[in-house]
């Protein structure tokens, strides 16, 4: 489990959990609101398949307190950057605070790592909500783009190491 005792705005602890045959169906069950779905998959089933099978991602389980609330993966480049991914947050846990914290974590154990150097991730751009969360956490926009998405980065020196709250 990872955890630096981030709470949502109900009180819960957020932490990242392994995916493991407990919690493995509750995390692909995970589905974003019907008006999410022109940009996010519509269960996060096919996230943990792409974890499963192409070898370069990882997941975790995105829990409020005991609840499977969402999915978060991650992945290494070849060039050594740290990638956030797959990061779905369940319809009815959304608005509550449970993705800042569950990305705020994650940016925190990646930056951690002795040879993370930049994070980056994307998001569609007509994700207005990724991209205010991304630009509130830190991130900047690149040049570079990963298909339709737009990908922005933060140094890894500039990831605020999380405190509970």
């Amino acid at each position: 489990m990872i955890s630096f005792g981030l709470l949502d705005r109900t009180g819960r602890r957020v932490a990242l959990h392994e995916v493991h045959d407990e919690n493995w169906r509750a995390v692909a069950d995970i589905a974003p609101l019907d008006g999410q779905r022109r940009y996010a998959p519509a269960l996060a089933a096919r996230y943990l398949v792409l974890s499963m099978r192409e070898g370069v991602w990882n997941s975790f389980a995105v829990c409020a307190d005991d609840t499977v609330a969402g999915h978060v993966m991650w992945g290494r480049d070849d060039d050594g950057s740290h990638w956030i991914g797959g990061m779905l947050i369940d319809g009815a846990e959304q608005g509550q605070g449970v993705g800042r914290a569950a990305a705020r974590t994650l940016m925190g154990w990646l930056a951690g790592h002795e040879d993370c150097r930049v994070l980056r991730l994307s998001y569609h751009p007509d994700n207005a909500a990724a991209g205010h969360l991304y630009a509130s956490l830190g991130f900047e926009p690149m040049t570079a783009v990963e298909g339709d998405e737009i990908v922005v980065e933060l140094s890894a020196r500039a990831v605020i190491a999380p405190s509970a709250g």
